[in-house]
């Protein structure tokens, strides 16, 4: 079973999507479990604040580094002595850029902690400290990694052994699959008609195997 421990100043954001679908019932088999930790209940400040303006200047403001660093300690204690079975990631949109490769490796981990940032990011002595390698879900910036965190959980937990009902759902190559149809053959929309591919109801698997490798090509 793969625990994944996330860090994050917006829980409810992401607490839905791991009560549906695949990771629902990942977790009600055991397969896989997600705590997530909010940084404003390791605050000492009276009005919860959990962010401070940038030293330098600049816009915005930067999650501080104690509720952040005491957030990820508890997820780490939960981990296991110290924290050392635990893979800490932090994301980051100069992180390395994620991946099937990443998720497959990833996937052979007991426990993960992530840390999301929110505003104009966290702290850099909260990554240092926890020695978290950065990772980026793409090139471009995010309100938030909470919907980061939520597409890792979901990519990593695809290689759990037992959680996809049909292994073939796990192939590497789906990034450049062919594309899916289904009923109705012919689609009469705004009165124009939309046809399956006519080999797809061909029923000869040879020729659908073959048009499908050409469409990956």
């Amino acid at each position: 079973m793969i625990h994944f421990h996330i860090v994050t100043l917006f829980p409810e954001s992401i607490a839905t999507y791991f009560t549906t679908s695949m990771l629902k019932r990942a977790q009600e088999d055991g397969k896989i479990k997600v705590s997530l930790y909010n940084p404003k209940d390791f605050t000492t400040d009276r009005k919860e604040r959990v962010d401070r303006r940038p030293y330098g200047g600049g816009p915005g403001m930067v999650l501080a580094p104690e509720p952040m660093l005491k957030a990820a300690e508890k997820a780490l204690k939960k981990a296991g002595k110290n924290g050392t079975s635990a893979t800490t990631l932090f994301f980051s949109p100069s992180g390395k850029e994620f991946d099937a490769k990443m998720a497959k490796a990833l996937a052979k981990k007991k426990h993960i902690v992530m840390i999301t940032g929110h505003y104009e990011g966290v702290d850099a002595r909260v990554q240092k400290i926890l020695k978290a390698k950065p990772i980026s879900v793409g090139p471009y910036v995010l309100t938030g990694g909470e919907l980061p965190a939520a597409i890792v959980v979901d990519a990593i937990s695809r290689h759990v052994k037992g959680v996809l009902g049909d292994i073939n759902s796990l192939e590497e190559n789906r990034v450049s699959s062919p594309a899916v149809y289904t009923r109705p053959a012919t689609l009469l929309w705004k009165k124009k008609k939309y046809k399956v591919p006519e080999v797809l109801t061909s029923g000869h698997h040879a020729k659908i195997e073959e048009w499908k490798r050409k469409q990956k090509d």
